[in-house]
């Protein structure tokens, strides 16, 4: 039984912060559907209960990395103390020993046709004014942000040896619009079918009893309380795979699922679900992510545009729908 509560805070009202806000936005509303069982309930016939609420979520941004004019890497990260974040990742890559050895820096928010260009033509690829169009069409949910760091003669060096040394690292050397397009991939093609895929919202109580057979099965989390789990029912079986990295997790249920050509109603993750998650999801065809933590706002803007399912806070009593959640 499904009682169904309009509590639409004043919050709805509130106005959003946009890539066009002179704020540098760390969070975003979002309209969302809590389902929960009341906790004064018996242990009897439950009744689940749903309210419409907004929600913030945080930003998560693209933050390209051009050091001395080199496009050096693409970070995800939170689009503010971006300077921190550059003297930090200079340092932790070997390619700085001293916070002075950083000369200037400037950051420019993509948010045009004319920004994007600008960037183009600081990169050394040759970008037809076809593809250009695709790029922008690709990358429009995205919040994207370009970090020029000028370093010292000696770090510039450091530079051009650990640029030698990038291929094959992951996260690393990827350069210009490409970089951009490779840390946030076309994922058109594969946009989910609804009408082919004819998969149910998962509702609270098959969450919740996936929720304790994880919690039940996590032998290494529980060793150590260290790693994160992806985890998956087939029939009354629970497949849980760990490692401490959420997306190898994840990696590691989708080699599963392609081995045994299995068939996956909803993936339910131990962590938060950041954007990486939801594009692995939307390439395995997944119809649903859930986590035990929040979405990042990112994570939901695209998870709305391809049509992947996506829910979080699956604890105690309760679950938060952020996409494809009109039916409830």
């Amino acid at each position: 039984m499904m009682a169904k509560l309009n509590t639409q805070a004043s919050a709805i009202d509130m106005p959003e912060a946009t890539a066009e806000s002179t704020v540098t936005p760390l969070s975003r509303a979002h309209l969302v559907q809590k389902h929960y069982y009341a906790p004064t309930e018996s242990s009897g016939s439950q009744q689940t209960y749903i309210e419409d609420q907004s929600a913030n979520l945080v930003v998560e941004a693209a933050i390209s990395i051009i050091i001395n004019g080199i496009h050096y890497a693409v970070l995800m990260a939170s689009p503010y103390q971006l300077e921190y974040l550059a003297i930090g990742f200079l340092f932790s890559e070997g390619l700085i020993q001293h916070s002075h050895d950083l000369l200037d820096w400037e950051v420019t928010q993509l948010t045009d046709v004319a920004s994007y260009q600008r960037f183009t033509q600081h990169s050394d690829e040759d970008d037809t004014a076809g593809s250009f169009g695709q790029t922008l069409a690709q990358l429009q949910d995205y919040d994207i942000y370009v970090v020029e760091l000028t370093l010292n003669q000696r770090s510039h060096q450091r530079i051009q040896a650990q640029r030698r040394q990038l291929a094959g690292r992951t996260g690393c050397g990827m350069c210009g619009i490409t970089g951009l397009t490779q840390a946030l991939p076309d994922l058109s093609i594969y946009r989910q079918d609804k009408k082919r895929i004819k998969v149910d919202t998962p509702s609270l109580g098959d969450l919740l009893e996936i929720r304790q057979k994880v919690d039940t099965m996590q032998h290494t989390h529980q060793l150590t309380g260290a790693v994160h789990a992806a985890a998956t029912m087939q029939g009354q079986h629970l497949h849980l795979f760990e490692d401490v990295g959420r997306h190898n997790a994840l990696d590691k249920l989708i080699g599963w699922q392609l081995q045994h050509k299995a068939d996956i109603n909803c993936v339910v993750m131990t962590s938060r679900l950041s954007i990486e998650l939801v594009q692995k999801s939307i390439r395995s065809h997944v119809p649903w992510l859930i986590g035990m933590s929040a979405p990042t706002s990112t994570a939901v803007r695209v998870a709305e545009r391809y049509g992947l399912g996506l829910a979080g806070f699956l604890r105690d009593s309760r679950v938060t729908y952020y996409s494809n959640h009109s039916n409830g």
